[in-house]
């Protein structure tokens, strides 16, 4: 089968032929419909080898973690599901053991830092190997080709807004920065789920009306002139986004840290975080937040808007998620 790989580390990624997984006992198959692509993708070619060795990442390995297709073949042992079955693939790796899983709090499991798409094989082949059907979640009527961007870039958003909720009341502000393929899931949660007032940021000015007609109540290029929000969620993570999250806040605010740019918090603390408020970071989400929002999708109440790229145009749908020119907020690879 075809599959898009990081083969060795500094090197572009490229499309080779690998042999179709087997499954072994307790594994699942399944024959790949959709994966959506993720800036993580374009960046992890990048990293120097030493990290990657340190997170456990075995090279080669395929891209894509999110994720949607039907199983192909059960291994021994697997129960509750059946071959043709339409499956979303939990994006996040994890135990299932440790403290943090045994209380639903998958993301912070010490075994989620090589999975599938970073440092396992991930999605973007004919067919990928799932370890376990706890990764398995059912998709009844949704279609699987359309659905790989719910489990990351839905699932992940999703999180950072359930984390929010206790500091964000009705009339209050809420600010989401970067409202590209994370941030225009969380507009969505927020109108959902909360009764605050909505603003959405990006410097993009392309994304701002669409912002709007995923429930954002106002749109601006940047945080000048906000000020005593209940929550910020910052899913691009630079220096200047982090600075203008934080002082856009109120007293006993929060400030959810999603996007990995790399920025830092160069003031003194003192000052800079907001009195009796919260600041948190996170990557990826718990396997609860994916049943939620399978869930929301399933009824309509979301919408999940993918741009669709054939496998032979995967290298122009990774060039296009990196230059922002994309037509929806997220890249489908359709196979």
């Amino acid at each position: 089968m075809r599959a898009f790989r990081i083969t060795e580390w500094g090197k572009p990624p490229q499309v080779v032929d690998v042999p179709v997984p087997q499954p072994g006992p307790g594994q699942v198959l399944v024959r790949v419909a959709g994966c959506g692509l993720c800036h993580t993708d374009v960046s992890l070619p990048h990293m120097p080898a030493s990290v990657g060795e340190r997170l456990g990442w075995r090279v080669p390995f395929t891209l894509g973690h999110e994720v949607a297709g039907r199983i192909a073949v059960l291994g021994d042992g697997v129960t509750g599901f059946a071959e043709g079955d339409a499956v979303a693939l939990v994006s996040p790796n994890s135990c299932g053991q440790c403290w943090h899983c045994q209380r639903g709090l998958d993301s912070a499991c010490p075994n989620g830092r090589a999975g599938r798409g970073y440092g396992r094989d991930g999605g973007l082949a004919e067919y990928v190997l799932v370890d376990g059907k706890r990764f398995l979640i059912p998709l009844a009527s949704l279609d699987p080709v359309t659905s790989g961007p719910l489990t990351d870039a839905g699932a992940t958003s999703y999180h950072a807004v359930r984390r929010a909720l206790p500091r964000i009341h009705p009339g209050g502000t809420v600010a989401v920065i970067g409202v590209g393929g994370l941030g225009s899931f969380a507009v969505q949660f927020l109108r959902l789920l909360t009764a605050a007032r909505i603003v959405a940021v990006d410097t993009n000015p392309a994304r701002l009306p669409a912002a709007l007609s995923l429930g954002a109540h106002e749109a601006f290029p940047s945080l000048d002139g906000i000020s005593g929000a209940d929550a910020v969620l910052d899913f691009v993570g630079a220096d200047d986004t982090i600075a203008a999250g934080l002082r856009a806040l109120r007293p006993g605010g929060c400030y959810g840290l999603v996007g990995a740019a790399g920025g830092r918090l160069t003031a003194p603390l003192l000052g800079a975080l907001p009195k009796d408020g919260e600041v948190f970071t996170f990557q990826g989400s718990a396997i609860t937040d994916l049943h939620d929002v399978i869930s929301l999708a399933a009824t309509g109440a979301i919408r999940n808007e993918v741009q669709r790229f054939p496998f032979d145009d995967i290298e122009t749908a990774y060039s296009r998620l990196a230059a922002g020119t994309l037509d929806s907020p997220r890249a489908l690879i359709v196979l």
